[in-house]
């Protein structure tokens, strides 16, 4: 998808949910069911399926998520697998959580893990990414199982590799 087809599908989205005053959660929930979806084939192979009519694929994405996510992160869902964009969901909730981490004065932040975090855990832990990057951080925490044990996130364009499988690399560099 172009980008400018990814911003303004991200614009519009950004419109829905502000006027329903639900900016963050959506963005939030958007990218982790994204997420969720890219690494789900038969869910995400049957909403990008145009051969299913519009009705049907949404009707996957209520059964799915209703009740999951807030309404305003259903409807949004719903609207991008109805025009038959589901395809490039990651792409325009990616742009959807870069503009309002930046509308906040944040830098958005991917925190992989291997297992979910508790609320305590999730707290310290972009706290010390916010003071190892030196600016607000806007942080959204995926679970990852090819993250073996450790942590592996992303600030922006700055990486920070702190998983098993990276540090087993740097030891087998020195010997």
């Amino acid at each position: 998808m172009s980008d400018t087809r990814t911003e303004n599908y991200a614009e519009a989205l950004l419109g829905l949910a502000r006027a329903e005053g639900a900016e963050a959660v959506v963005a939030d929930e958007l990218y982790r069911v994204a997420r969720e979806i890219d690494n789900n084939v038969e869910l995400s192979t049957t909403l990008s399926d145009l051969a299913l009519p519009a009705d049907r694929r949404t009707k996957v994405v209520t059964d799915v998520l209703g009740g999951k996510v807030a309404p305003a992160t259903l409807a949004a869902l719903a609207a991008v697998v109805a025009a038959g964009r589901a395809d490039e969901l990651g792409a325009i909730a990616q742009q959807l959580a870069e503009r309002t981490a930046g509308d906040a004065g944040q830098a958005l932040t991917t925190i992989r893990t291997a297992v979910a975090l508790t609320p305590d855990q999730q707290q310290r832990l972009a706290a010390a990414l916010e003071a190892a990057a030196g600016r607000p951080i806007a942080p959204k925490f995926l679970v990852d199982p090819d993250v073996v044990g450790g942590v592996h996130a992303e600030i922006g364009d700055q990486v920070i590799d702190g998983t098993v499988r990276s540090r087993l690399a740097q030891l087998r560099e020195l010997f």
